[in-house]
């Protein structure tokens, strides 16, 4: 069970408040004639046009043995997310005037929609969701706080599951269960 810090988070686009993790991402289409959004954008493919991520200090809970732990993320602390985020707008030619707030969206991030094909997916953890941490635990007086590890560590292996060797440098927070989409145009 996820309790947020002194410094909760909201998401962007939803406004989804007491937030520990948001993430927004805005990709758009290219066509066969479209501009790339970078040099490794290829034509019919969805390359990423604007990132927004941010992660908060929080409280983790363990139902089973009422133990509450303090995850040091915030304050640039290396996180790895595995958070699927949701597709909350698709906006095309056909449909940019249905959506008025992701054009206001749009331009508040100086982006331009000008005759585009754009999807923008938002995923977030809101507290009293759940969460899984994977970290360093340590003991401060009082306090049992998860920390990010010194060294890059590694997930294993697991050919049974399809799950092959993973090095990752920092903290790693899994969302249990995916958003759930609130609008789609």
């Amino acid at each position: 069970m996820v309790t947020c810090g002194a410094a909760p988070l909201e998401t962007s686009y939803q406004n989804i408040s007491r937030c520990v993790y948001v993430s927004t991402e805005l990709y758009e289409y290219r066509g066969w004639d479209g501009l790339p959004v970078d040099s490794k954008h290829r034509p019919f493919s969805w390359g990423l046009r604007h990132s927004e991520r941010h992660v908060s200090d929080f409280y983790i809970s363990d139902p089973n043995s009422g133990t509450r732990f303090l995850v040091r993320a915030g304050n640039g602390a290396r996180v790895v997310s595995f958070v699927k985020p949701a597709t909350i707008v698709e906006m095309t030619k056909k449909n940019k005037e249905l959506n008025p707030n992701f054009l206001t969206w749009l331009a508040e991030h100086n982006i331009s929609g000008e005759s585009r094909v754009l999807r923008l997916e938002e995923g977030f953890i809101k507290e009293g969701g759940t969460a899984s941490v994977m970290g360093i635990l340590r003991k401060h007086e009082s306090l049992t706080i998860i920390d990010q590890p010194r060294d890059i560590i590694s997930t294993g292996c697991q050919w049974h599951r399809c799950f092959f060797p993973l090095h990752v440098e920092g903290l790693i927070l899994i969302g249990d269960r995916s958003p759930e989409a609130v609008c789609h145009v």
